[in-house]
């Protein structure tokens, strides 16, 4: 069914799925099917990938008509499958749902997301460098200039911390990558339960590249991801791929033992020489910033607590409630035979 006669990684013509998280997409969804579908026929068309290559759209929960533009495009173009999420699980679970499934019959697997931000076209060049040996390609963006000077700020700051806290991340990388299919399968061997893709994938070592590519404005619908699902989601890399926040609180710990020590003395030489040490506001400042300091390490040290919580529980990440993606093989055959008898009574006639 695919081509799995591994050599570095290269297969002639691979079998290649795109991962599509999909959260309520209705507006954008035609569109991202129709560019998908024109360059899966395109790349067939020129015998870069095999013919039972598709797109594999994942519903995380949509409250909106997504899932069943998603059955509609299943039933009318053989290029889509679909899975729906039991209830909405986040961008990372839903988009790890899509690329577990697809690992199971694809040779390498792109992930973007639905609202076609991501250049399309790059998808090409993507499958050249895959053919040329890599494992992993990264999809990075050339600037943000169509970002606001906030949402860019924050970004680069984002980035730059992640680096010096000593995580491996690459600048300027979200989601759009491609795969091979051994990596999926070593990346199904992280069984964490907080995910970060951008920093897991860095993590399995294998051959990789980047491509560059300029970003789109989103062309319908509105962001998924607000400033405080941002944040979040920042909070979230960080914590779960560095302890430096908690060495950090040690250190902070130790220099305020020290300033506390150079308090004292001043307190026993002004009492020595006789000097008036009182006065409340020095006091109530003190109390308020080592309480607060307190808060704030207890608060850090519960979120990695929390962390720990989940992880320790090992619940799924997703639940799948409807997977079409169980018959595509049929109806990619079905289609083709309808093809050729087209064609024979086309020639007869």
């Amino acid at each position: 069914m695919t081509n799995l006669g591994w050599r570095r990684g290269i297969v002639a013509n691979p079998v290649l799925t795109i991962v599509v998280p999909c959260y309520n997409e209705e507006e954008v969804l035609p569109e991202t099917v129709f560019q998908l579908s024109a360059i899966l026929d395109s790349l067939i068309e020129d015998r870069r990938i095999a013919d039972s290559s598709t797109m594999l759209l994942v519903d995380d929960g949509s409250k909106d008509a997504t899932w069943s533009l998603i059955e509609r495009f299943h039933a009318s173009n053989t290029f889509v499958t679909g899975l729906k999420l039991a209830k909405n699980a986040g961008h990372q679970s839903a988009l790890l749902a899509g690329l577990m499934r697809a690992k199971d019959y694809s040779d390498c697997v792109i992930s973007i997301d639905a609202d076609l931000q991501d250049d399309t076209n790059v998808i090409r060049e993507f499958v050249n460098k895959f053919q040329e040996g890599y494992d992993i390609v990264y999809g990075v963006r050339q600037d943000r200039t169509a970002d606001t000077f906030f949402k860019r700020a924050t970004a680069q700051g984002f980035y730059k911390l992640m680096t010096s806290l000593g995580v491996k991340i690459h600048y300027n990388h979200a989601d759009f990558r491609l795969m091979s299919r051994r990596t999926l399968e070593n990346l199904e061997k992280f069984k964490e339960v907080n995910l970060f893709l951008r920093g897991m994938v860095p993590l399995l070592g294998f051959p990789s590249t980047k491509v560059y590519y300029d970003r789109k404005e989103r062309f319908a619908g509105e962001s998924k991801y607000p400033l405080r699902k941002m944040l979040a989601f920042a909070f979230d890399g960080i914590t779960s791929f560095s302890v430096t926040p908690i060495r950090f609180v040690t250190l902070m710990g130790f220099l305020l033992f020290a300033m506390s020590v150079v308090a004292a003395l001043y307190a026993i030489i002004g009492k020595i020489w006789g000097a008036n040490v009182t006065g409340w506001t020095s006091l109530i400042l003190s109390v308020w910033f080592i309480g607060g300091v307190q808060l704030l390490a207890l608060g850090l040290i519960g979120e990695y607590i929390g962390k720990i919580y989940k992880e320790v529980k090992q619940r799924p990440l997703f639940v799948i409630e409807k997977d079409l993606t169980l018959h595509t093989e049929d109806r990619k055959k079905e289609a083709a035979v309808a093809h050729v008898s087209q064609a024979s009574t086309v020639g007869r006639s």
